[in-house]
């Protein structure tokens, strides 16, 4: 089969391959025939080496399709069921799952040391977090196979697997964004625009979308941004808008030290700073102690949105089909297999705000 191959860390192009297989099916196993994936940032991340994978690797973690085989044991799905790509199911019964933080749940990590695939006369592969979704076929854990409503269609379920779950569960769930209050949001890819679609639905009357990227700012307003600025008019928003005591919440869409810093900045005594962006391990962030005591702002890190991923997934498909929220606008670009390497260059330059790929 077909699959984008990350040959070595710091590669600056895919190679599509037609010599892929996979690897791993057995039990409690499924195979997924992908259909449609989302185009991540993260993905970005693990191809520089920001984010830690092991290489070769087939990235991509935002997917749906179809399931085409199920291993012995599983009876929760059968053939031709329509999925999404779960890159981190939560087990039921680790500590973390069993607080009701299943988001946090450590035994799924096990996936991401195992590969996915082979290639064919080859060596192993792995996959992304786990997954590997740019690819036409791969095997996952029935766990990370999430059964999807027919009236979903395929592109806007495999964005639901990660991006708009983590910006809307950033506000909904972590931040707990209250009816009337300010918001800014630093990042405006596609994330960054499903936390301020989270933060419309909270009902916040104010609404910065931060961002160098023009068109990316053009798009925050359509997406409900009651405003959007570049980078360095953001103090004066803050001043027009808060008469310079600062936002109620400043979410960190970027996953650097330094956008962390002004959004520590931007937020009023007692408000908060949720961090969503995913960042190096040596990009280190440091408040000092009487800041940290005095002005008693909240530091809220926002992991895949920060609470139960299942009902995240149900709850932002009952917003979706009652119109609260746009997912279908986020899908700016669509592009065949062959040329994902097009979709990466935009999403480098700041285009687009998420490519979803048919294959």
């Amino acid at each position: 089969m077909r699959a984008a191959l990350q040959s070595e860390i710091g590669q600056d192009k895919l190679e599509v391959v037609d010599d892929m297989e996979t690897a791993g099916f057995g039990p409690g196993k499924v195979k997924i025939r992908i259909k449609a994936t989302g185009l991540c940032h993260s993905d970005l991340s693990a191809m520089s080496g920001v984010l830690p994978q092991p290489a070769p690797f087939v990235p991509g973690h935002e997917g749906a399709g179809e399931i085409v085989d199920v291993g012995d044991g599983v009876t929760t799905h059968a053939i031709g069921d329509r999925v999404l790509v779960c890159w981190l199911p939560p087990c039921g019964h680790c500590p973390a799952c069993k607080r009701g933080q299943g988001h946090l749940c450590l035994e799924s990590f096990a996936n991401v040391a195992t590969p996915n695939f082979r290639r064919t006369g080859g060596g192993d592969v792995f996959g992304f977090a786990g997954t590997g979704t740019f690819s036409e076929e791969m095997v996952v854990p029935a766990s990370c196979a999430v059964p999807i409503p027919d009236d979903l269609p395929y592109d806007i379920a495999a964005l639901i697997g990660c991006g708009v779950t983590t910006g809307l569960g950033a506000a909904v769930n972590t931040a707990k964004v209250e009816a009337g209050s300010s918001v800014a949001v630093i990042g405006c890819g596609g994330v960054g625009i499903s936390v301020i679609q989270g933060a419309k639905v909270q009902g916040a009357a104010q609404i910065v979308a931060v961002d160098p990227v023009a068109s990316r700012r053009e798009a925050a307003l359509r997406f409900g941004a009651t405003e959007a600025v570049a980078p360095e008019a953001f103090a004066d928003a803050r001043n027009r808008i808060t008469a310079g005591e600062g936002f109620d919440y400043v979410f960190e869409v970027v996953g650097k030290s330094a956008t962390t810093r002004t959004a520590y900045e931007m937020t009023r005594r007692g408000g908060s700073v949720v961090v969503v962006g995913a960042g190096a391990l040596d990009d280190n962030y440091s408040v000092n102690m009487f800041s940290l005591f005095f002005d008693e702002k909240k530091i809220l890190p926002s992991m895949y949105g920060g609470g139960d991923v299942l009902r995240s997934y149900e709850r932002t498909i009952a917003l979706w089909r009652a119109g609260r929220v746009d997912l279908a606008g986020l899908i700016t670009h669509r592009v065949h297999l062959a040329e994902i390497n097009d979709a990466l260059d935009q999403m480098r330059t700041g285009v687009a705000l998420r490519t979803c790929i048919e294959l």
